[in-house]
């Protein structure tokens, strides 16, 4: 069994971008690239998996005018990243499209297992990354997961504001994490049904949830955080200084 990883990277970041960018005539760098203690975000994050003894490939998806300047970056800086099978594909539109972009360069086999993992979560544990890979190859699909810690509501919008319809109960919610595994053979056949039928999930499980085919879910961290936007960052950085303490 071999294990593929799959970063989609394509996306623009924009809520990453401070208000006075809107007026800046110097383009910002996404979010993928902003440098977390003078290294980029996705650097931190491949790392993870690179020094991750079970995964045998990592295909990044890329904006088509940042590809030759990322692989240029990672020869010149980040060697230690090409101790793995790195490819580096173009991305789309929306993260389905780069995930399947992706998907169509990963030569698996059926049993194999694929690892989809956010760009910017970079603080992402050897545990959750050994513990989603034994899941999905137990159980064919798995996520990281974190149980919700605030009261959540159910809500209708309306031209006056969002109206609460139901307090949902937070034994019976989990908070979506990377990575996500899965079997190839399960994840190819969801991609081409999603393709099939114009439908576009905003992960990598709703599309498995939507063959009806279970998907267990893993303990991830409250430390494994998306960066998304400026207040990430500053909490981050606060990590980066701490990481060699953080456990899952």
């Amino acid at each position: 069994m071999k294990v593929f990883v799959i970063v989609p990277a394509a996306g623009l970041g924009t809520r990453m971008a401070p208000p006075s960018a809107a007026k800046s005539r110097k383009k910002a760098p996404t979010k993928q690239f902003k440098e977390l203690g003078g290294v980029p975000i996705l650097v931190h994050t491949l790392r993870k998996f690179v020094a991750a003894p079970a995964v045998y490939e990592i295909i990044v998806a890329l904006r088509p005018d940042e590809i030759a300047g990322f692989r240029t970056q990672v020869e010149k800086q980040y060697p230690e990243i090409l101790s793995k099978r790195l490819q580096m594909v173009e991305g789309g539109e929306h993260r389905q499209d780069s995930v399947a972009s992706a998907l169509a360069r990963t030569a698996a086999d059926p049993e194999d297992i694929v690892l989809v993992h956010d760009a910017v979560r970079p603080f992402v544990t050897p545990e959750i990354i050994g513990h989603v890979i034994e899941a999905a190859h137990k159980h064919g699909a798995a996520i990281a997961g974190w149980p919700a810690v605030d009261t959540v509501k159910q809500v209708e919008r309306t031209a006056d504001g969002a109206l609460i319809k139901a307090t949902i109960p937070r034994a019976s919610i989990v908070m979506a994490q990377t990575p996500q595994g899965f079997r190839y053979d399960i994840l190819k056949k969801a991609f081409d049904a999603a393709v099939a039928d114009g439908f576009l999930g905003t992960d990598e499980a709703s599309l498995i949830e939507r063959a009806g085919l279970p998907v267990v879910v893993v303990m991830g961290s409250p430390r494994n955080i998306k960066i998304t936007t400026p207040a990430d960052m500053e909490l981050a950085e606060f990590y980066l200084k701490h990481e060699d303490g953080i456990r899952p």
